[in-house]
């Protein structure tokens, strides 16, 4: 199970970081079009990019966590042994992490369900039609930093335990 986790969270990851490449590529074509070409802006591509930014930062979240890419406050964790890294990082999991995004996915559910119940769409006219699909990125987020969390909380337990 844990490796299927990993699995998914790596492939997410990877998916959502060639979003960076189109994100770029479509606002090229957006500035372009409103300033060397005065054609009016359309309004499913400036949304595309808003899209593709959250797909990218939320499902990025997990990603990072994996690989130990978040920012951290180092100015004391440097100087732990690697036994006081690992409490700290279970320590941090537990107390903050896990807890935080419980409380998202919970809170989260009944914005994204009354959202699904009327399909929602965007408030522009030409905007993309999925807001409902958007939204539902925020509680699934949350369940995969939970799951990656508990993955790594059993690493850290590991290497207390090898030590």
């Amino acid at each position: 199970m844990k490796v299927l986790l990993e699995s998914v969270v790596e492939w997410t990851g990877k998916c959502v970081s060639w979003l960076l490449l189109l994100m770029a590529i479509v606002t090229v074509i957006v500035v372009t079009r409103r300033y060397i070409f005065h054609a009016g802006g359309e309004i499913y591509l400036q949304e595309s990019v808003i899209y593709m930014h959250a797909l990218v930062f939320m499902f990025g979240l997990s990603y990072s966590m994996k690989h130990d890419g978040h920012v951290r406050v180092d100015l004391f964790y440097s100087r732990f042994s690697p036994r006081g890294k690992a409490l700290v990082d279970i320590a941090g999991h537990l107390l903050f992490l896990i807890p935080t995004s419980l409380v998202i996915a919970i809170f989260s559910w009944e914005y994204v369900v009354a959202s699904w119940k009327v399909y929602e769409g965007s408030r522009e006219v030409g905007g993309i039609p999925g807001v409902y699909l958007l939204k539902t990125v925020i509680p699934i987020t949350a369940i995969l930093l939970v799951l990656q969390s508990l993955i790594d909380i059993s690493r850290r337990i590991a290497d207390l335990r090898n030590k």
